[in-house]
């Protein structure tokens, strides 16, 4: 397992890892248990027997979807090594799923979004919770990539674009070239060793921002941002006096559980609960208010609402950095009514006047 494990690290990122860690020991300690302690002794009546012990503890079929596939690529691994015998991995069965087992479609409403930007532009503007939420919103970026960004990453007007020189992958005429005809503003996500993408290399990606983001970004950054730089002399983005400076995936979920909540900005619990004893307020538990969502909700909200706006999953693929087949899948939970409106652009006119006809 540790031969493998270490295998996956050079390809996946350490929540991947860690995840299929969880899975794997689960299921070695049941080798354990059961007397096999050589997988060279590991038998499809083994397989089984796992297999039926794990239905019967009523998992989800996500669950075991995720828990039996990864089973499968471990016991691959130690098949092309004959650590087990060879057809074994035949007998895992990975559960199939309906379309709407796949995903989970709890994801910020756009009404809600646009609710919260303008509640955080009026009360709390250019604070680091408004800054945050703006950039996630509008560029449908994970909470590792929020995380990873510098100040040197935010490329907010022209004089910025001279950053670029310092990058290896950009020559000096490739330098010169771009400045000629690439438009600012844009955030530029890099995968770097002390703060890695999902995807690593892969995932870096200049992704533009408007310039009404771009505005709230350069007021944070001069007037409310921490000035501080972390140990390895990077100045984070979003940056905290705390710990390493850089603020944790904890602490950035934490943010979002907040200013998802309606109570936040004045308005009455939606779910009929006293603001003065609700649970939910209490710091860390925010999670606990069913208005609330992660990061990964807002991201899911996030890339419907671009979807919903007529961008086609092809496109929308480079900005969120997913691909169209992930994104239809996992990400795109449309309004049906907005996506048919979507649709009429690409309506003629001599198609609009046939349906007025009939």
């Amino acid at each position: 397992m540790e031969m493998w494990l270490t295998r996956q690290r050079s390809e996946k990122a350490d929540q991947t890892v860690q995840s299929y860690y969880y899975r794997v020991n689960q299921f070695i300690e049941w080798c354990d248990e059961n007397g096999v302690d050589n997988l060279n002794a590991l038998t499809t009546r083994d397989i089984f027997k796992f297999d039926t012990e794990l239905r019967e503890r009523d998992l989800s079929q996500s669950t075991l979807k995720n828990r039996f596939g990864t089973l499968k690529l471990f016991l691959s691994f130690c098949e092309d090594l004959n650590a087990v015998e060879e057809g074994l991995v035949k007998a895992i069965e990975i559960p199939s799923l309906l379309k709407d087992e796949r995903v989970n479609k709890e994801k910020l409403a756009s009404g809600r979004a646009e609710e919260i930007l303008d509640n955080l532009a009026k009360f709390r503007f250019a604070s680091r919770e408004h800054a945050m939420f703006a950039l996630a919103w509008h560029t449908t970026v994970r909470v590792g990539a929020l995380r990873a960004l510098d100040v040197g990453d935010c490329y907010l007007d022209d004089d910025d674009l001279d950053r670029l020189r310092h990058y290896p992958e950009v020559g000096e005429e490739e330098f010169e070239e771009i400045v000629e005809t690439v438009d600012t503003p844009f955030v530029y996500f890099r995968h770097r060793e002390q703060t890695p993408l999902k995807n690593k290399f892969e995932g870096q990606r200049p992704v533009a921002i408007s310039d009404e983001v771009a505005e709230v970004l350069d007021a944070f950054i001069r007037v409310n941002r921490v000035p501080v730089t972390d140990d390895h002399d990077r100045a984070p983005l979003f940056s905290t006096e705390k710990g390493e400076n850089r603020m944790s995936r904890g602490a950035i979920r934490r943010v979002f559980n907040i200013i998802t909540q309606p109570c936040r900005f004045d308005k009455p619990c939606p779910h009929g609960r006293d603001v003065q004893t609700c649970e939910a307020r209490k710091h860390g538990l925010e999670q606990r208010c069913p208005s609330a969502r992660s990061p990964h909700r807002v991201r899911t909200g996030a890339i419907t609402h671009h979807r919903d706006e007529g961008w086609p999953p092809e496109v929308l693929s480079e900005r969120a950095n997913a691909t169209p087949e992930v994104i239809r899948q996992h990400y795109d939970h449309p309004d049906l009514l907005k996506r048919m409106q979507s649709r009429r652009a690409f309506l003629g006119e001599d198609s609009e006047e046939e349906d007025e006809d009939e």
